[in-house]
């Protein structure tokens, strides 16, 4: 796919917006989606009473697609990322998407901006990000009639500038990141909004990521503000928490699959506070850093330490480097989760 070469500084690439020479957009008019249709202009035009604008209606993903080892590209795992997105349209009253036009609209969006992959061997990826949005102007609070999906994406490096490596965690107690039984299960633009004043509360003290209690009784841990809480105890199970407000990681599954492959136990169930104690290594998981180590997590006057605090866990270490390896084609996909484009 490589037919040419962008004059890019891949291995020095960030997580961050950049531009490409096209997007696409499918838009759901008079009851029916449209083919995919080839965009530039990185402006869009929207009205000013749309339903995404004044109620919410939007919900979006995330995934990454790889050069492999023998040269070939491929996305992965995207049938999960388009089932998740209709998970989150249903929830927000959206109009789902055909898999088969999200996966032909990923396509055609690689094909397009072949020269952005980065190559193997860089450490980069192609991030793309699908938008969906309703598109009908509403005063009254009701569902839109119709949509816009964009599909977008852009290289990046690794979402923490010094990639694989432990950092320090905060539990967020002064403000919750979803409401029991409201949407923190869904990919939902919202939800990130609600999250930015926590986040930003633990960073301002010297903490990259903060880690969310249930909103109900702060007795439970729900997730990091960004991604999917992993702990792996002593006898080498790996616990991740079970709540209706947990957003369901893509990365987490896979992780688990491949823990189950290794001959480790996996418990997926509620997580209390107390249980901070019996983990000797904890982790945030998800589609940007696939693992981030954690080394400590600070609650009130007392911190859990894991491990040391420049080196990860060798299971967490173990676990990250297998699905790299898959994703960058270095080690086998007996699961089939690479899409090649």
């Amino acid at each position: 796919m490589h037919d040419r070469q962008k004059n890019i500084p891949w291995s020095e690439l960030g997580f961050s917006y950049s531009e490409t020479d096209s997007f696409y957009r499918l838009s759901f008019r008079q009851g029916e989606w449209k083919a995919p249709e080839r965009v530039t202009n990185p402006m869009i035009s929207l009205h000013v009473a749309a339903t995404a604008l004044h109620y919410g209606q939007e919900a979006f993903e995330g995934l990454k697609v790889f050069t492999q080892k023998d040269g070939s590209v491929s996305a992965f795992r995207p049938d999960q990322n388009a089932q998740r997105l209709n998970s989150s349209a249903r929830r927000l009253l959206m109009e789902e998407v055909p898999q088969d036009l999200f996966l032909e609209a990923l396509t055609l969006l690689a094909r397009d901006n072949s020269t952005y992959i980065p190559p193997y061997g860089t450490g980069a990826s192609f991030y793309v990000r699908p938008l969906l949005i309703g598109t009908t102007p509403r005063i009254g609070v009701q569902p839109a009639d119709e949509y816009d999906l964009y599909m977008l994406g852009m290289p990046v490096g690794p979402y923490y500038k010094d990639g694989f490596y432990p950092v320090q965690a905060c539990i967020q107690d002064e403000f919750d990141r979803a409401a029991p039984h409201g949407v923190g299960n869904v990919k939902a633009g919202g939800n990130y909004a609600a999250g930015m004043m926590g986040d930003l509360y633990g960073k301002k003290r010297g903490y990259p990521i903060s880690l969310y209690l249930d909103s109900a009784s702060h007795q439970y841990i729900d997730e990091f503000g960004t991604s999917n809480f992993i702990g792996i105890t002593d006898d080498a199970t790996y616990v991740t928490p079970k709540s209706p407000s947990i957003l369901p990681s893509i990365t987490n599954v896979s992780l688990q699959t491949l823990a189950q492959d290794m001959g480790m136990r996996v418990e997926k169930r509620p997580v209390h506070l107390d249980e901070l104690t019996r983990f000797r290594e904890v982790g945030a998981c998800g589609t940007a850093a696939v693992i981030t180590p954690v080394y400590s997590i600070v609650y009130g006057d007392t911190t859990y330490t894991y491990g040391t605090p420049d080196t990860a866990g060798e299971t967490l270490t173990k676990l990250y480097e297998e699905l790299q390896g898959i994703q960058y084609g270095d080690r086998e996909d007996p699961h089939q989760w690479m899409y090649r484009l």
